[in-house]
């Protein structure tokens, strides 16, 4: 067990100048591929078999420890829901928050390491499109493109602030949310979205399935791809994964019952038909596809009343 009463951080400055780079693991408890990966990392910066030359890179390889210790994914909260600083803490996220939020300000680039309940390839989640809007207005698209061309995956998703404002409006509508946390748009910002509120970029990397024990050598991947595309070290850079599959989120789900229930066991980007039959209702009523597609981020475990599964269909932005 690590300690849940302090937030272990490791910093390596190379002595030319150059972009300040962070790396995250855990950030839900049970998925530990990119924790393994950053420590994997960290060894080998350690016997110098990579070294930090230009800017700097700081590595949180735990970011929920008390999640982490329980191999679960939320300790009292998900950390990577509204995450924002706040002066009265409410619970173990917030307080982890209040550190987490102004280490991540301090960057310019973020690599943040997940991984996924069902069986699945790797793909990397990316932000919008540069826009002067009010939910995500963003300044760094090519940035960002750039850097999800590199760590790995050809999979390519998007629309998440969007798909989730969109599922709050329908939440509002039911009359969900009366009270609730889930009101506030804010509710959808995590790592990446706290990271473009900044200024700043960044990319959530999903090293598939939590069990799989490739995915520590596709974090890995990601980190030393990451290093050599910023500079930050002399590593080869190996070249994009051609061609690009672009998704977009289109539609978020929610659970409304424990009576909801899928009509078979879904893995994310599984092909969906238009009118495919995806789920049924606890009072009866069938879940269909409204158009060809895919389910993404099905969870058989989802609280009612909590994002159950996502809709994609192919982007219209290319990489």
């Amino acid at each position: 067990m690590i300690s849940n009463q302090n937030l272990r951080i490791h910093q390596i400055s190379g002595l030319a100048p150059g972009p300040r780079l962070i790396v995250t693991g855990a950030v839900h408890g049970n998925e530990t591929a990119g924790t393994k990966g950053i420590r994997r990392v960290l060894a080998q910066i350690d016997s110098s078999d990579i070294e930090i030359v230009r800017g700097s890179v700081t590595f949180v390889p735990v970011c929920n420890p008390l999640a982490y210790n329980h191999m679960r994914r939320m300790g009292d909260r998900n950390l990577n829901r509204r995450l924002q600083p706040t002066a009265t803490p409410q619970d173990f996220e917030d307080r982890i928050a209040n550190v987490l939020c102004p280490l991540l300000a301090q960057h310019e680039v973020l690599l943040d390491l997940h991984s996924f309940r069902s069986p699945g390839q790797p793909f990397v989640m990316r932000g919008p499109a540069d826009n002067r809007g009010l939910l995500e207005p963003f300044a760094h698209e090519a940035a960002e493109a750039r850097l999800a061309a590199h760590v790995g995956p050809s999979r390519i998703v998007e629309g998440w602030m969007s798909s989730y404002a969109d599922g709050l409006a329908r939440r509002k509508a039911r009359g969900l949310t009366a009270g609730g946390v889930h009101e506030d748009p804010s509710y959808g910002v995590g790592t990446t979205e706290y990271m473009r509120s900044q200024g700043a970029y960044g990319i959530t990397l999903e090293c598939g399935q939590h069990d799989d024990p490739a995915g520590e050598d596709v974090a890995t991947h990601a980190i030393h791809q990451t290093l050599a595309l910023l500079g930050l070290a002399d590593l080869p850079l190996a070249p994009p994964q051609k061609p690009f599959e672009c998704l977009n989120l289109a539609e978020v789900i929610d659970r409304h019952a424990e009576g909801d229930r899928f009509v078979k066991t879904w893995t994310s980007f599984d092909p969906l038909a238009e009118g495919e039959l995806i789920a049924v209702r606890a009072d009866g009523s069938e879940v269909r596809a409204p158009q060809a597609g895919y389910i993404v981020f099905p969870d058989v475990s989802a609280q009612p009343g909590h994002e159950w599964f996502y809709l994609a269909q192919a982007s219209t932005r290319a990489l």
